[in-house]
C-alpha cells in the first residue's frame, strides 16, 4: 500500500482548466465523436461510495464534481454503490445530480435496500418496514411492489400503551402513520395483525420504539404480534426455542457502526442500532453464553450480496454505455472501489471474488470516516486525499491516456 500526497502540478492544472496539456488531456465532449477504431474501450471501472466520497452529509465535497465529470466525458463506467437509503432511487438519483451537476441515471446507482426489490416472495405479504424519516420508507418499498407495509409507528399510533416511553412523539407519528391492516388481539391470533418479514430499511430514529417491537415480533408465535411463543427458551430445541415458531426473518440493510455527517465527529449509523438490538436480545435470551444467536441478514457492504448485485448492476451499465463503441466490450479488468469507510468500503472491496474474475481494488479517501495519520483496520491498495485523486491514481494505473 502506498500513500498517494495531496494532487498539485500538471494533473490538477489540466482538470480544474479542463485543457490540453502536455502532460494529461482532458478532452471535451466534443472530442468524443470520433470513429469506432479511433475509440478505446476501457477494461476498468469505478464503484463510489457517496457519503464521505461525494458528498458530506447533504454537501457536495470540493473536487467530486470534476471527478465524475472527467470519467463521464471518457465514457469511463462507475456506479454509485452506497450503505446510505431512505428515499426511492430515482429520489436520490435526482438529488445527487442536482448537487454534483453531474447526469446520474438509477441503472448507475445501488443503496443498501435496493436489493429489497427483488424479494419477490414477500411482496403479497404483509411486511414491516423499520428506519428512516417518518414513513419514507415505506413508500420506497410500495414503489418496490410490497402491497401491505406497516411500520412502528402505525403500532404505536394505534395502541400508545405498546411503548410508553414515546408518548410525545404521538403527535408527530400521527401525521403520517396509517391504520393496521388487522388488530393486534392476543385473544384471536387468527385474525391478529401478522408480519412476515422485517426490513430495516434505514437508520432508525426512535430506537427505543424499534427495538421493542422488532422485539416482540420475534417472540411470538408465528408473527403475530400480541402473542408469546411457547417455544422460547426450550432449551430441547435448537437455538433455545428461540426464533423457532414461525417468527419472520430479520434483514438489516446497512452494517455501518459509523458514517461522516456534517458534525466533525463520525456519528453513530444503522449498525449501531443493530449493535443495540443485539445486545437487548442477548440480555433476554441470555444470548450467545446461552447458545442462543439472532438470527438475521445483514446486507450492504461489506457482505457479499450487496457486491454480487453491485456488479451485475455495473456490468449492465458499461454494456449500455459502451454498445455505441462498435468495438467488442470485452472483460471488465478492474473495479476500483473508492470509500471513506475501512470497515465497509475497504475491507468489501478487499473481501470480494468475482464470479467474472475482475479484480476490486479498494482506494480510501481522507474527507469522510477514514482520518491521515491513523492505521486503517482494512488495507486498501492505495490511500489517497480525496475522490478525484482516487480517480488520478486509478487511470495513471490503467494507462488511460486520451
Amino acid at each position: 500500500m502506498h500513500r498517494v500526497a495531496a494532487s498539485s502540478g500538471p494533473f490538477t492544472t489540466c482538470f480544474s482548466k479542463f485543457v490540453s496539456c502536455n502532460t494529461y488531456r482532458i478532452p471535451s465532449r466534443r472530442s468524443l465523436k470520433t470513429s469506432a477504431s479511433e475509440r478505446r474501450v476501457p477494461a476498468f471501472a469505478f464503484a463510489f461510495d457517496i457519503d464521505g466520497v461525494l458528498v458530506r452529509s447533504s454537501d457536495p465535497l470540493p473536487r467530486a464534481h470534476m471527478a465524475l465529470n472527467y470519467l463521464q466525458s471518457q465514457r469511463i463506467p462507475f456506479i454509485l454503490l452506497t450503505n446510505g437509503g431512505g428515499k426511492h432511487e430515482s429520489e436520490r438519483v435526482d438529488e445527487l445530480s442536482k448537487k454534483l451537476d453531474i447526469p446520474l441515471d438509477t441503472s448507475m446507482f445501488v443503496q443498501s435496500h435496493t436489493p429489497f426489490a427483488d424479494m419477490n416472495e414477500y411482496k403479497d405479504k404483509t411486511v414491516m418496514v423499520v428506519g428512516g424519516v417518518e414513513d419514507n420508507c415505506r413508500r420506497v418499498a410500495e414503489r418496490y411492489g410490497f402491497k401491505t407495509v406497516v411500520t412502528p409507528g402505525d403500532v404505536l399510533t394505534a395502541y400508545p400503551e405498546v411503548w410508553p416511553f414515546s408518548q410525545q412523539l404521538l403527535p408527530y407519528y400521527q401525521t403520517f402513520s396509517r391504520p393496521l391492516p388487522a388488530p393486534i388481539d392476543a385473544t384471536s391470533p387468527s385474525s391478529s395483525l401478522k408480519i412476515d418479514a422485517v426490513f430495516v430499511y434505514n437508520d432508525p430514529r426512535d430506537w427505543g420504539l424499534d427495538t421493542q417491537i422488532i422485539k416482540d415480533v420475534l417472540l411470538s408465535h408465528n408473527g403475530i404480534l400480541g402473542t408469546w411463543s411457547d417455544k422460547n427458551g426450550d432449551a430441547s430445541l435448537p437455538n433455545k426455542g428461540f426464533q423457532q415458531d414461525g417468527q419472520p426473518p430479520l434483514y438489516f440493510s446497512n452494517p455501518d457502526l459509523l458514517w461522516a455527517a456534517k458534525y466533525h465527529l463520525p456519528r453513530l449509523g444503522q449498525g449501531g442500532f443493530r449493535e443495540a438490538f443485539e445486545g437487548v436480545w442477548a440480555a433476554l435470551t441470555g444470548g450467545p453464553k446461552n447458545g442462543v444467536e439472532l438470527y438475521k441478514t445483514v446486507m450492504g457492504k461489506p457482505h457479499r450480496p450487496t457486491y454480487e448485485f453491485a456488479e451485475k448492476r455495473l456490468i449492465e451499465h458499461r454494456k449500455h454505455l459502451l454498445r455505441e463503441s462498435g468495438t467488442n466490450l470485452g472483460h471488465l479488468r478492474r473495479v476500483y472501489m473508492v470509500g471513506d469507510n475501512p470497515e465497509s468500503d475497504i475491507l468489501g472491496g478487499n473481501s470480494y471474488k468475482s464470479p467474472h474474475g475482475t479484480d476490486w481494488a479498494s482506494v480510501l479517501v481522507q474527507t469522510g470516516v477514514y482520518k491521515e495519520g491513523t492505521t486503517p483496520a482494512h488495507k486498501p491498495r492505495q490511500i489517497v486525499r480525496d475522490v478525484l485523486d482516487a480517480v488520478l491514481f486509478a487511470t495513471a494505473q490503467e494507462g488511460w491516456r486520451r
